[in-house]
């Protein structure tokens, strides 16, 4: 028996890996947040599957579930969605699982900031603009950010910044940004990327916030800050140039 922490993807029921697919067509137990998660994915479960809903259930109640499968040989299709190695929540769900000796496997899925990028037809590091990417978020409703990961810390660089969980607090986002990017600083917002319900915001930060009240964005949504959106003279990538050593056709 094992448990399998498997990313969902940002939305759409398509954007789970094969990997992902396999374990969920052949798990006899899911569980999975039902806020997140689309419904459709959970079509592709076998007959006789026992979902659960974990969207209202603690972390406690969840291990109960986990440690009922596990005691009765059952294999687990534990769905995150996104991918669980950003702001999943599935470290304490291991820690209790290794505490416990039940075995599990985790299975990288596509992040919501990768949706967003694709909506807005943009790659996140580009050439001579920007070459990092900071994945944050805020602490509002949420465990507090360790010191030192304040947004106007973080942002100091420059760098192009990917904000979860944060766009109920889009003032506040623009307030602290405001004075290391300035208000002519691109900045998109995408909700439920990949999604056919998906709604893609484009701005600066003197005008971003207005347009998220107007659209009434309140959650599922990414934040992404950073002249890479609004590029159009950079030079080429280096993987691609005639100057790039190569190795020689062997034929």
């Amino acid at each position: 028996m094992t448990v399998y922490f498997v990313g969902a993807g940002p939305g759409a029921a398509d954007l789970i890996t094969l990997r992902g697919l396999r374990l969920l067509q052949s798990s006899p137990v899911c569980l999975y947040a039902g806020s997140l998660v689309p419904r459709e994915l959970l079509d592709s479960c076998p007959v006789g599957v026992r979902l659960v809903d974990t969207a209202n259930l603690t972390l406690d109640e969840i291990v109960v579930e986990l440690i009922t499968a596990h005691r009765a040989g059952l294999d687990v299709a534990r769905l995150h969605s996104g991918d669980p190695s950003v702001f999943s929540a599935v470290a304490e769900q291991m820690r209790r699982l290794d505490e416990l000796g039940v075995p599990y496997e985790v299975v990288p899925g596509v992040p919501a900031f990768a949706a967003a990028a694709a909506a807005l037809r943009r790659e996140l590091t580009v050439p001579g603009v920007g070459q990092t990417v900071i994945l944050t978020r805020t602490s509002a409703r949420a465990t507090p950010m360790p010191e030192g990961e304040d947004l106007t810390t973080l942002g100091a660089s420059g760098a192009t910044m990917v904000l979860h969980l944060a766009v109920q607090r889009i003032d506040a986002v623009v307030a602290e940004l405001l004075p290391v990017y300035g208000p002519d600083c691109p900045v998109a917002v995408v909700a439920r990327a990949s999604r056919p319900d998906e709604v893609i915001l484009r701005g600066t930060l003197a005008d971003i916030a207005g347009q998220v009240h107007e659209a009434g964005i309140r959650r599922t949504a990414v934040i992404v800050v950073g002249r890479v959106l609004s590029a159009t003279r950079f030079p080429d990538s280096h993987l691609y140039s005639t100057e790039r050593a190569r190795p020689c056709d062997a034929s």
